[in-house]
């Protein structure tokens, strides 16, 4: 399903195109600005985005073998709720 997709099925409900589109896109700046500022995003009986950080490790350059160190990173990750875990 692309974005036009899901706007697509929120147009549905009697709003506009338009209208869907800009609470779609509402939406996914509101997630943004909460992981950026540290925060949980939960939605109940979907999932719950979160930020967790990824360590530093080892790794090598695929071209010329050499090590490299991979600095530590910070990684937005998705947690499904139950109700999504089921109906998949």
């Amino acid at each position: 399903m692309t974005k036009q997709d899901l706007i697509n099925e929120v147009a549905k409900t009697g709003i506009t195109k338009k209208q869907a589109a800009s609470a779609i896109d509402a939406m996914i700046n509101a997630v943004k600005d909460a992981l950026a500022n540290g925060d949980k995003v939960n939605l109940v009986g979907f999932g719950s985005f979160s930020v967790k950080t990824r360590a530093e490790r080892e790794g090598r350059n695929p071209r010329t073998g050499d090590k490299l160190t991979i600095s530590e990173k910070k990684v937005p990750v998705f947690k499904p709720g139950k109700e999504l875990k089921e109906s998949v």
